[in-house]
């Protein structure tokens, strides 16, 4: 029960109503922040090219449909997916058409939702639900829980599909459910991080896909009092590499969303899941800079059930020292890339046509 996906939809399961406030403009912060893409629709991750040119991925604004039975009420698929280019200042769809559900009578949208780059631009496609409805869409639609890259002509391939590698193997033997998020691109393969599968899988550069880990459920306080604890999903929305070389996983957290309930975990080359650091709530995004610090991005400071869409970016130093960079003005904040000193941010994650990226220095 309460297999979670990846964000805002997540909270409805309560019966709770969100609503997504008014963003804070960067003006509001003086001169520090600056806006670098606006007008975007649900921008999720980001990824920088060798040369400069940021990419990010745009969820979308789903679509009339088909629409789909989902834990939550119905998703409806639209072709209004796309990733933005951001490059000397000006900025460009360079994909558009990718495959976009709108989970009826909220603000949450799964779709395009991670990017990176290696030689091609490469794409993590979100579903959040069981890869067996794919059959119900069109050709387009059937693309969703997928990982595709850019072909060097125009267009893009399927490079992977996670939605059948999950209902092929399961890795954490739940429900059939998957939503393909986290995504670091390597000149060995691609890792994806599934936030519905509750595991992450590696690509190699035939392909194929393997399960590196699986994070398991656990036992957190009922939110209802006197109530026997409940089982809490993982879901792993971010992945990247450390300075050590180590693969590091940042979740969200499934229902009750506990404030201080986020891990970020660390998997060596043993293989093995360990919590390397805890009392996080909600993380979204994580990312190294290159001080060595890990930059957290959580989408709501104060949970998911709170209505506040607050979300805050914190650093991780020396002897795990942690500092706020920036709160107020982040409204569900998606997606962290670290460039040149500044943090660069997907913010109004969950806003149609008013999402931004902006830059907030670091020092």
């Amino acid at each position: 029960m309460f297999r979670r996906f990846m964000t805002i939809g997540t909270a409805m399961a309560t019966g709770l109503s969100l609503v997504v406030l008014p963003m804070v403009p960067a003006s509001a912060h003086g001169s520090s922040w600056r806006v670098i893409a606006s007008g975007l629709d649900s921008p999720r991750g980001l990824g920088f090219a060798p040369n400069g040119t940021l990419y990010v991925a745009e969820a979308g604004v789903g679509g009339t449909g088909p629409c789909l039975v989902h834990p939550l009420g119905k998703i409806c698929y639209g072709a209004t997916g796309a990733v933005t280019q951001v490059r000397r200042g000006h900025q460009t769809r360079v994909l558009k058409g990718l495959p976009s559900f709108a989970l009826q009578g909220t603000d949450e949208v799964f779709g395009p939702s991670d990017v990176g780059v290696s030689g091609k631009l490469y794409v993590t496609l979100g579903f959040g639900d069981d890869p067996n409805l794919r059959s119900q869409l069109p050709p387009n639609g059937q693309l969703a829980a997928t990982l595709i890259r850019t072909k060097s002509h125009k267009g893009f391939k399927v490079v992977a599909d996670i939605g059948a590698y999950e209902k092929r193997v399961n890795p954490d033997g739940g429900l059939p459910d998957t939503n393909p998020q986290g995504l670091l691109v390597t000149k060995h393969g691609q890792v994806v991080a599934d936030a519905g599968g509750n595991s992450l899988l590696g690509v190699n550069q035939r392909g194929r896909i393997s399960t590196l880990a699986v994070f398991p459920n656990r036992l957190v306080p009922n939110p209802t009092p006197g109530q026997p604890d409940i089982p809490m999903q993982a879901v792993p929305t971010t992945v990247t590499r450390g300075p050590d070389g180590a693969l590091y996983v940042g979740q969200l957290t499934g229902f009750p969303f506990p404030l201080g309930g986020a891990n970020v975990y660390r998997i060596g080359k043993d293989g093995k899941v360990r919590v390397f650091l805890r009392g996080f709530t909600n993380i979204i995004d994580i990312a190294f800079g290159p001080d060595r610090a890990l930059y957290v991005l959580e989408i709501a400071q104060n949970g998911l059930l709170s209505n506040d869409t607050t979300g805050a970016l914190i650093k991780v130093g020396k002897h795990g020292k942690r500092t706020v960079i920036a709160s107020k003005g982040l409204t569900h904040p998606t997606g962290v890339a670290i460039r040149d000193g500044k943090a660069y941010v997907s913010n109004c994650g969950t806003c149609a046509g008013k999402g931004q990226v902006i830059a907030i220095p670091l020092r």
